[in-house]
């Protein structure tokens, strides 16, 4: 159980734990918190692009020294979602179960529906009063693609014809198998489509190659079922130029994955981080 005076801040972004990119507001590294240390932080590990309808806010706990780790941190957190200007309980009973499965910092993933615009406070029982701030916005303000629309077709790299991309993909010692196809042709192929925007070299201590390594692992049960593209978010080894693949979505964090359904609507967006179980979850259940 987490009390209260275990929190000392609330709604921390991950940014402000590590030195990043301005793209990557995901991907921090991790500091093994003191053995006396008893004030954990909540971090955000979502980007503020939520609008109206079904959302996921996936946090991590940290301290001082940064994102926390081990086996003492909980298995499950409860929450519920405040409206921050009315102090009035929107949703409650929340609750996220742990996940870390590859990387070495746990995460717990709210999922929960938000009808309206508005600023909120994912307060976590037994956490700051304050919580985590949640700001839902117009739909009409986010470049991202959005759950229910339709996944705008995008040439991206591929073995055959790397667009100015080199490396392709930076996953060590191989690039993954993910780059056949285009998101274009992958669209065109009558099977729903996993399309993976993430830098796993740029990103390894983070969530982009723990997500990565989940859809490898994956991989034989997603034939027949999905195809599959991963796509690098700059585009050589220096990370300093994002890659087309990023700009044409106007992404502001990485990674993301989008999953459509057969005929390219998108019904699932994951959003920073997630695991292969989390993965296996929507996949193939």
């Amino acid at each position: 159980m987490i009390t209260r005076r275990t929190f000392l801040t609330s709604g921390l972004s991950a940014v402000g734990l590590a030195s990043l990119t301005p793209l990557v507001s995901a991907c921090s590294s991790s500091s093994s918190p003191a053995s006396t240390a008893e004030q954990w932080q909540i971090v955000q590990r979502f980007p503020q692009i939520q609008v109206p309808g079904r959302i996921r806010l996936p946090i991590s706990l940290a301290d001082q020294s940064g994102l926390l780790s081990g086996e003492d941190l909980p298995t499950t957190l409860s929450a519920s979602l405040v409206n921050a200007e009315t102090g009035s309980v929107v949703v409650e009973n929340l609750s996220a179960n742990r996940h870390d499965a590859g990387m070495s910092i746990p995460y717990w993933p709210f999922r929960l529906d938000v009808a309206e615009i508005g600023i909120y406070s994912l307060v976590v029982d037994g956490g700051p009063v304050d919580g985590a701030g949640v700001q839902v916005v117009d739909p009409s303000t986010i470049g991202v693609p959005l759950i229910g629309a339709p996944l705008p077709p995008f040439d991206t790299p591929t073995f055959d014809d790397a667009r100015g991309v080199d490396p392709i993909c930076t996953r060590t010692p191989e690039p993954c198998p993910f780059h056949d196809v285009t998101l274009t042709s992958a669209l065109a192929s009558g099977l729903p489509v996993v399309y993976l925007i993430g830098t796993p070299a740029h990103c390894s201590t983070g969530s982009c190659a723990p997500a990565l390594d989940g859809l490898l692992a994956l991989k034989d049960d997603l034939v027949g079922r999905y195809t599959v593209v991963h796509a690098e978010v700059y585009t050589d080894d220096t990370a300093t130029t994002v890659a087309p693949a990023v700009s044409n979505y106007a992404m502001t964090y990485e990674p993301a994955l989008f999953i459509t359904d057969a005929n390219g609507t998108i019904v699932e967006r994951l959003d920073a981080v997630f695991d292969e179980v989390e993965l296996r979850e929507l996949l193939l259940s």
